[in-house]
């Protein structure tokens, strides 16, 4: 049998600047690969997060895509849904309807927007390079334990955890340990203890730990944000930048009646070289909250199937 090649694209995502956000592998005319195909091509790529894309099954959808871990399957990852938008866009697809797309994955169907229309950026960076927005799913919120604060400190290693937000598990599909921190400093200033974080996020059937802290109003952005993954279906270390965790991030403020305003921005991937933009948008009128940035492609052409 002569070996096949598909179309093939590798972006960064939540950056207009190549090798600032975070990398995304994405698959084309996957329909005919299986799952065990598909894991062996994520392990290959070695990056946080390879998609395929599919047809959809669902008429309202524009496509289909199913993400993969080094380790696994996601149903939902944030920076996935916006570097697969943009590779599609980029090859030719034209949306049903224009300026909008409808993403079947494993948590059903995924709004996106064109980020001038979700956030009415004036972001002139993020209206050169078709920034596009996510609507963040439903998510699930179990607070943290008060009896676990002290080992979430130790955990941590830091005395500055905000505990006046109460520390919560959240999950959108990915599910994040959200922890406040009492600024930008602190976030950045972290050395936890590896081992007992896995062992506290594990807990509370969390993959990893999303932190943030306020930056001052003169600041790069609202929030600085990292999230630190500790295995399960996220695999292990630091994630540059993180669509989800940020979904989860932006929910918990609403949900805590801490929303910094109608709008806001964050900043990731600092302590790791890169500078991720990550735009927030709660859209009150339609019940929804955008999460958006830009994405830039930096390969581009053909893959190879085993």
């Amino acid at each position: 049998m002569p070996a096949r090649t598909v179309r093939f694209k590798q972006v960064d995502v939540f950056t207009s600047v190549p090798l600032k956000g975070n990398p995304l592998a994405v698959v084309f005319d996957a329909d005919a690969l299986d799952a065990q195909q598909m894991q062996a091509i994520a392990h290959w790529t070695n990056l946080s997060e390879t998609t395929f894309l599919l047809k959809p099954t669902d008429p309202a959808a524009d496509y289909r895509v199913r993400i993969f871990t080094t380790h696994g399957e996601l149903p939902f990852a944030g920076h996935p849904t916006l570097g697969t938008a943009h590779a599609l866009l980029e090859s030719g697809y034209q949306p049903k309807q224009s300026g909008k797309l409808v993403q079947q994955c494993g948590v059903g169907l995924v709004e996106l927007e064109a980020l001038t229309e979700a956030a009415n950026t004036t972001n002139t960076a993020d209206q050169a390079h078709g920034a596009w927005a996510f609507a963040a799913p439903p998510a699930r919120i179990t607070p943290l334990a008060a009896d676990r604060y002290a080992a979430l400190s130790t955990a941590l290693r830091s005395d500055a955890v905000d505990f006046s937000a109460a520390p919560c598990a959240v999950d959108n599909g990915a599910p994040w340990l959200v922890v406040r921190l009492n600024s930008a400093r602190d976030c950045l200033a972290l050395e936890p203890d590896s081992a007992a974080l896995a062992e506290l996020v594990h807990s509370v059937d969390t993959h990893g730990l999303a932190v943030y802290g306020p930056h001052d109003a003169d600041g790069p952005a609202t929030f600085e944000v990292r999230c630190l993954m500790a295995g399960g279906g996220f695999g292990i270390g630091e994630d540059p930048v993180t669509g989800s965790a940020n979904a989860a991030l932006a929910g918990l403020l609403s949900a805590q009646q801490r929303r910094p305003g109608k709008r806001y921005t964050a900043r990731q991937g600092t302590v790791l070289g890169r500078a991720g933009q990550v735009s927030v948008h709660y859209d009150d009128a339609r019940g929804k909250t955008w999460i958006g940035g830009s994405s830039v492609t930096i390969i581009d052409g053909t893959f190879l199937l085993p």
